[in-house]
């Protein structure tokens, strides 16, 4: 499963993408906006926004790069790490138990 993780503390880009791979997912991390965010999102399974940390032009940016796409969207308003293992339990366990019942 990919992931992409927008916003969030610089200082914690490491331990994010530590976290998505005890969860078996690959992970891009996007702190700040920069000009290649279009092109370097790609087609994630679940992007997740951490949008206490990010700008809304970031969020509307990253939101319309997926639009139209089967990409599910989560939202934290808190960027801790706790907050991105609650999402990530909810979204990469039902995924799971989707694929088992195919």
């Amino acid at each position: 499963m990919s992931v992409v993780i927008v916003g969030g503390n610089e200082c914690m880009v490491r331990q994010y993408i530590d976290l998505c791979k005890k969860y078996n997912c690959r992970a891009k991390v996007f702190c700040k906006m920069h000009d290649g965010l279009k092109n370097k999102v790609g087609t994630p399974d679940l992007m997740v926004l951490l949008t206490n940390t990010t700008s809304h032009k970031m969020v509307r940016c990253a939101i319309s790069e997926i639009k139209g796409r089967n990409t599910v969207v989560a939202r934290s308003h808190s960027s801790s790490l706790s907050a991105l293992r609650t999402i990530l339990e909810t979204h990469v366990i039902s995924e799971e138990m989707v694929c088992q019942k195919s």
